[in-house]
């Protein structure tokens, strides 16, 4: 059974960085299509980032420039680097896996998609 842990968030300041970390067990992180999803009070779960088994990154246009999606093999661990934090940025961030798929519009992709999901890790961006 893959389950998914996350850790890293936190609250930061408006401009600052925090890495999320997403360890998978059970299987290897790198069969899978990763993502990560975010989602605010009062509003749906939206795609935030991606990366495929061939290494291969997707960004939804809200955090492009701003947050890097990377994985570790050797740590079975995927992360989600994220910088110039903005308040609107605050949320539940979730990572999410699954085995069937190779490509996403990671800004519109459904999440109901995917397999296996981590319990998520809060965080809050002040101004």
């Amino acid at each position: 059974q893959v389950q998914l842990v996350e850790s890293g968030g936190g609250s930061v300041q408006s401009g600052g960085s925090l890495t999320l970390s997403c360890a998978v067990t059970g299987s290897t992180s790198s069969r899978y299509f990763m993502a990560w999803f975010r989602q605010a009070p009062g509003k749906e779960r939206e795609g935030v980032a991606a990366i495929a088994a061939d290494g291969s990154t997707t960004y939804a246009d809200s955090v492009k420039g701003r947050f890097t999606v990377s994985r570790d093999t050797a740590k079975n661990t995927v992360y989600l680097q994220m910088n110039s934090l903005k308040p609107e940025d605050t949320a539940v961030y979730y990572c999410a896996a699954d085995s069937t798929l190779l490509s996403v519009v990671i800004g519109t992709v459904d999440p109901s998609i995917f397999e296996f999901w981590g319990q998520g890790t809060q965080v809050t961006v002040s101004s």
